[in-house]
Order: structure tokens, then C-alpha cells, then sequence
């Protein structure tokens, strides 16, 4: 497949990245097929080895690794400036379908460094566990833990940080992950320090829907088609790649579904999107399909792994909110029903939309990835951190 020219900034350069991408992935899964390895640890041996950075502080920044409950994580600290003693923060989590990528890589090394900077920020990267090792809710536990340890109020005032300036953010699989912890953090009672902000970047919030119009309009657009964002679903939740076509069709939330029909009007994309995102696309709704799907993977409505699946009373509960979206991207519509279902609850939310960017862009600013849309995207994501943290 071949998106058009001009459907998406620097499109050729785009072309060349998802066919070497593909191609390392189908050398993962002869690697998987001989019994090797299995594919997801062998793409990603193949990305962090290429990829991985020591930690190595600079003049600018100092970059240690830490634990926090457990959880391995990367802190990014600006100097300390003579006119102000306690510093804002931004906890992250990186992208990657929950599998691939790490807190150490150079791209997400980079731009924590880059928000470090930009915000005179204290940057915590989160490197939860990813699957295959472990799958859903291991990765959610990690990204829970990890924060929680971090809001203590001595773990605070050990990095110098205000308790009252904090965000939660991630990209893609993170932003999944930043909004599920947001949401059980708005539900603990004892929390003595809570997030000010969050921040998510082209997130996957669902798994009840395939059939968006960002879904049908993008199913073959690099990097991130349909069936792939499928496949890490099916990888995250510990399913089977046989019931990938199920999924396709929407057959595990079909309307004699029991579990999943009350669900339904917190997707009901008919309603929570603008004319522009829904173009002449269709809603598909089977009214017969298998039952046995949501029994066989209880998580796909599970909120802690669907956060889009929340009810109205925990979204009102949550903090301000920044929603990044890309028009080329499977995803779009994920992010566009978030911000209006926390719209409708009372949150204060930005929902900054970029027509010509694509899905996992605003980390590709470093050559020979470096595209307009990822320094455009991540320009404007720590400018509206600057102004509202």
C-alpha cells in the first residue's frame, strides 16, 4: 500500500520507514516461526541494540536510573536555578504496544531530554515490564507503582519538585497507560499528592470498536495498520491471533453480547464525533457474534486496560486534560472520543488535532527519522505543558 502524497508531512520518507520496519518485523517472525525467539523479544533486541544509550548525565541535564517500588525508571533533572527551589514534573510513559521500546532508547531519551529543558522539568521515564514477559495488568501495576512511589511527598521534595505541579503523560500504548493511572489515582482517598495534569499522545484507549471511521479510513496507513494495533491488543491481553478476525469485525461486542451492551453508549462514536472525523463512514454494530470472545479475554472490558470504558462519575474525577491526535492514525478517534466524554464530565480539555501527522511521529525529530510532523507535534505538546503546568 501507498498513502497518498501530501495525505501526510514528509509521506515518502514516512514509505521508506514502515518498509524497513516491516521488513525487520517478517525477519521477527521467521526468528519466531524456527522457534528462535519469539518475535516481539527479537524485534525489540533488534530496536534496543541498535538504539540503547548509557546513562550519561551532560552539563544540561543529569540522568540517573532509579527504582521506584520496584519499577526501573530514568530520571531526566534540569539544573537547579537560584531563583526558584522547587521544580514542576512530568511522569511518562514511552510508547510501543506495551511490547516494544524502552524509557533508554534514543528517541524517548530524547525527547525526555528535550521536556527536561524545555520545561525545567524533572522527567520521569517509566520502563514498565513489557510483553511478552509479562501481559495486562502487569504492565498497568508497574505504571501504577511507579508513580505512586514518586507522589510520596519525601520522594518529591528528594528531586525538588512541587507537589502541586505534576503531570501524568505517554504516547500510544503510554497514553493507555497515563490515563488508566490518572483514573485509579482519582479514586484513592488517601493519596496525599494528586496529578495537576495529564497528557496523552495519540492514545489507545479501546479495544470494543475497530470499526471507527479513523479505523476504516486508516486500516492500511503506516505505522501503525489495523491489524497490527490488533495484534498488540491481542499480544497485551494474553489472546490468541485466532480470534483476530473476531475482533475485525467487532463480533465481541455484538449486540447479544450481555457483558458488552451496557457499554455501548460510552462508544457511541455517532455522538462523540465531529462531522470532520466522521465523513460517510458507518457504524459497524453486529447483532449476532460470539460471547465466548469476552469470556475467553475478560480485560477487553476491563477500564484498567480500556479507559474509555470509564463511567461518567471517574472521567468527572479527573485532572486537566491534553489530547494530541493525528488524522493518519488508527488511533485518531480514540483520542477524540476521550477529550468529549471528559468534556461532558466537566474536565477542562485541549484537544490539539494535527491533520497531516501520522501515528508515533512525535518522536521521530532525530535524523535519518526526523520528520516536520514530529518536531510540529512535540512542539506543541510542551508548549501547552509550559502554559498550563
Amino acid at each position: 500500500y501507498l498513502p497518498l502524497p501530501g495525505a501526510v508531512s514528509d509521506p515518502w520518507k514516512l514509505m521508506l520507514l514502515d518498509a524497513t520496519f516491516r521488513a525487520v518485523q517478517q525477519t521477527c517472525h521467521l526468528i519466531h516461526y524456527l522457534r528462535l525467539s519469539h518475535h516481539l523479544i527479537a524485534l525489540n533486541y533488534l530496536i534496543c541494540t541498535f538504539d540503547k544509550l548509557k546513562s550519561v548525565s551532560s552539563e544540561d541535564i543529569k540522568i540517573t536510573d532509579a527504582v521506584f517500588d520496584g519499577v526501573e525508571v530514568r530520571v531526566f533533572e534540569p539544573p537547579a536555578k537560584g531563583d526558584e527551589s522547587l521544580r514542576r514534573s512530568v511522569v511518562y510513559f514511552h510508547g510501543g504496544g506495551w511490547a516494544l521500546a524502552s524509557a533508554r532508547t534514543s528517541l524517548y531519551n530524547n525527547l525526555c531530554r528535550i521536556m527536561a529543558e524545555s520545561l525545567n522539568a524533572v522527567v520521569v521515564s517509566v520502563e514498565y515490564r513489557l510483553v511478552p514477559e509479562v501481559c495486562f495488568p502487569e504492565q498497568y501495576h508497574d505504571a501504577l507503582r511507579a508513580t505512586k512511589h514518586f507522589l510520596q511527598p519525601d520522594v518529591l521534595a528528594e528531586y525538588s519538585v512541587d507537589p502541586s505541579r505534576i503531570a501524568v503523560s505517554g504516547d500510544s500504548a503510554g497514553g493507555n497507560l497515563a490515563a488508566a493511572v490518572c483514573q485509579q489515582l482519582s479514586k484513592d482517598e488517601d493519596l496525599p499528592v494528586r496529578p495537576k495534569l495529564q497528557a496523552l499522545i495519540y492514545p489507545v484507549l479501546q479495544a470494543f470498536d475497530f470499526n471507527t471511521p479513523s479505523y476504516q479510513q486508516n486500516m492500511n496507513m503506516p505505522v501503525l495498520p489495523r491489524y497490527v494495533m490488533i495484534n498488540y491488543w491481542i499480544d497485551y491481553l494474553n489472546g490468541n491471533y485466532d480470534l483476530a478476525h473476531e475482533l475485525l469485525i467487532n463480533n465481541h461486542t455484538a449486540l447479544n453480547v450481555g457483558r458488552a451492551l451496557s457499554f455501548h453508549a460510552r462508544l457511541n462514536w455517532t455522538s462523540l464525533l465531529p462531522a470532520s472525523f466522521k465523513k460517510n463512514y458507518q457504524p459497524v454494530v453486529q447483532t449476532t457474534g460470539t460471547a465466548g470472545i469476552v469470556e475467553q479475554l475478560p480485560a477487553l472490558l476491563d477500564v484498567r486496560a480500556v479507559p474509555l470504558l470509564a463511567d461518567d462519575a471517574t472521567l468527572a474525577r479527573q485532572p486537566r486534560s491534553y489530547v494530541l491526535t493525528c488524522e493518519n492514525d488508527v488511533l485518531r478517534d480514540d483520542g477524540a472520543m476521550y477529550a468529549k466524554r471528559l468534556e461532558r464530565a466537566g474536565v477542562r480539555v485541549t484537544l490539539d488535532h494535527f491533520h497531516d501527522c501520522f501515528h508515533g511521529c512525535m518522536i521521530f525529530t532525530v535524523w535519518p527519522t526526523d520528520f516536520s510532523a514530529g518536531v510540529q507535534t512535540r512542539n506543541s505538546y510542551i508548549k501547552w505543558l509550559d502554559e498550563n503546568l
